[in-house]
């Protein structure tokens, strides 16, 4: 746990460095990276913009602006992933990775039915929202749609962290702080997940091949 507080001391620092002396295409540049699956909490990133509002070095609107640009093009780059390659993967090297074609038919329904919803949503969830572009270019949600979506979660996500820099100033940090319960929350049923998907890709189908040597 140590070790991990250290590392997002380290990120954090690098995020600060990066938008002293980039400014706005620096934002960008590091919300593009939170979009993809670099683990940059965007709780290190906006705050940080926002106390800079405060003092007169960036303008607000515009830290809106380009950190969802940034956001949709790190989206993008996922989606052209997952959506490219994402079967090929799946029908290669699926089973090195307890990934099978069923899991990827599974991930195409989700998204036909809840799609927008779901991309909307996870933008304001830790942890996932660092992956969720890639199942939704499997799916081959609609790209216009997957746009419009990833824009609006994103953007009113990185206004809200950025207000709140804006309104705790120098203590912006604290952000990140309070966030961390949740993304242990979220770990814990990521963690939940990840057995139950072992459960049944692995022990079930093994247990069902003892069962048939036996007989």
């Amino acid at each position: 746990m140590e070790t991990i507080v250290h590392l997002v001391s380290q990120m954090g620092k690098a995020a600060v460095s990066v938008i002293e002396t980039a400014g706005y295409g620096g934002i960008a540049f590091l919300m593009a990276l939170e979009s993809t699956m670099v683990p940059l909490p965007s709780e290190l990133v906006m705050p940080f913009a926002g106390f800079l509002t405060t003092e007169g070095k960036l303008d607000f609107k515009l830290v809106v602006v380009f950190s969802g640009l940034g956001s949709l093009a790190g989206s993008l780059v996922s989606y052209v992933m997952g959506r490219f390659g994402g079967l090929a993967v799946v029908r290669t090297v699926g089973k090195y990775v307890l990934l099978d074609e069923e899991d990827l038919e599974t991930s195409q329904r989700w998204f036909a039915r809840n799609g927008e919803m779901t991309i909307f949503i996870c933008r304001f969830v830790p942890v996932i929202r660092h992956f969720i572009s890639i199942p939704a270019g499997i799916a081959r949600m609609d790209l216009v749609r997957f746009c419009l979506y990833t824009v609006a979660g994103a953007t009113i996500w990185n206004a809200i962290l950025a207000y709140a820099g804006y309104l705790l100033g120098e203590h912006w940090e604290k952000i990140h702080h309070y966030m961390r319960p949740a993304s242990l929350a979220v770990f814990c049923v990521l963690l939940a997940s990840a057995a139950w998907f072992f459960y049944k890709h692995v022990a079930r189908k093994m247990l069902a091949r003892s069962r048939a040597t036996n007989v």
